[in-house]
């Protein structure tokens, strides 16, 4: 935090010191001598020190704490001591035979230094509202992140409470695919723990796990029916947020195994074109009489759901339906190239 502070102080001070050269220029050129009058430097100082009070005390002091009618006040006793400096002191030491002569009006006086003071303070004034944009964009990436580590964190849990039970059923009975679930399930947890730790992983190793985490799963219904996976039409390289694919397919294999019937039907369909549009359907066989009310409620679901509209905002369509015993999962994303 010291580092970024620091960094931003410096970058504001050379914004000020070329923005107050560039202002000089301009306020001290003389068309009558083609050049730059030099005497013009006091009378510019003393513009510059009042805009340094406005932009770094009474702006930070009244302004920013909404202490309106304070600065209002504050900022016309500063151009107040401005015009009285520049008529009583400046003009009468650098022009005392012209301008110094006589008292110009308090308005005509005040159109000279306002342009100045206006420019020097609405630029500080601009400077401050990026910084702060900058940071709240900062906070809300930082809220955001967080909020997706949570979320992602979740699943993990979720995912091996399921297969843990099944993997201790198998070992139960003593079957020789055991150390089969074992090593689709290391698969499965070597991607999740290692693999899938930033916010976007390459396409092809997300399918990859989803054929590792399907093969797993599909010893839950063994005799019980199919399982087809279709993917089409890779591509180029594109990217994902990982694991959000997993929670469809876990939802299918969890509702249909739960049904105890012998016509489990699974049908996952992949596709992506040459744009990045991800198109995803999961359709799997459930049972009328099961509860149904939790197809769409459930962690995983809910879960999904909110990792899509943080990572995709209007860059994803979800539907879910059901009808006629099939529970069907239809997901569109415009994916990260």
């Amino acid at each position: 935090m010291k580092k970024y502070f620091t960094q931003s102080k410096v970058n504001e001070l050379i914004f000020q010191l070329l923005l107050h050269l560039m202002v000089f220029v301009f306020f001290a050129y003389d068309k009558r001598i083609e050049g730059v009058d030099f005497k013009q430097f006091y009378f510019f100082l003393n513009l510059v020190i009042a805009a340094f009070v406005i932009n770094y005390v009474l702006l930070p002091k009244f302004l920013y704490q909404n202490r309106y009618w304070e600065l209002v006040v504050s900022i016309v006793v500063i151009l107040g001591m401005v015009i009285v400096v520049e008529e009583f002191f400046l003009e009468q030491v650098f022009y005392p035979e012209t301008r110094g002569q006589k008292f110009s009006k308090i308005f005509y006086t005040l159109l000279g230094v306002l342009p100045t003071i206006s420019i020097l303070v609405g630029f500080k004034f601009a400077w401050d509202a990026l910084v702060k944009q900058r940071e709240v964009l900062e906070l809300k990436n930082s809220v955001k992140e967080s909020e997706l580590l949570y979320l992602k964190s979740q699943i993990n849990p979720h995912f091996l409470f399921n297969n843990i039970n099944n993997l201790y059923s198998y070992a139960v009975m003593e079957s020789p695919k055991t150390p089969e679930i074992i090593l689709e399930l290391s698969s499965v947890l070597r991607y999740m723990l290692y693999e899938c730790k930033e916010r976007y992983v390459p396409l092809e190793k997300e399918i990859n796990h989803l054929e590792h985490y399907i093969n797993l799963s599909k010893l839950q219904i063994e005799g019980r029916g199919e399982v087809n996976l279709q993917i089409e039409n890779l591509g180029p390289s594109f990217d994902i947020a990982p694991l959000i694919l997993t929670v469809f397919v876990e939802n299918a294999f969890k509702h249909s195994s739960s049904s105890q019937t012998n016509a489990i039907e699974i049908d996952i369909d992949l596709k992506i074109d040459e744009k990045g549009v991800l198109n995803f359907k999961c359709k799997n066989t459930f049972l009328e009489i099961s509860n149904t009310d939790s197809l769409g409620s459930g962690i995983g679901l809910l879960n999904v759901r909110k990792r899509l509209e943080l990572v995709y905002p209007e860059r994803h369509n979800l539907e879910i339906s059901v009808d006629n015993n099939y529970y069907s999962v239809d997901l569109m994303v415009e994916l990260k190239d």
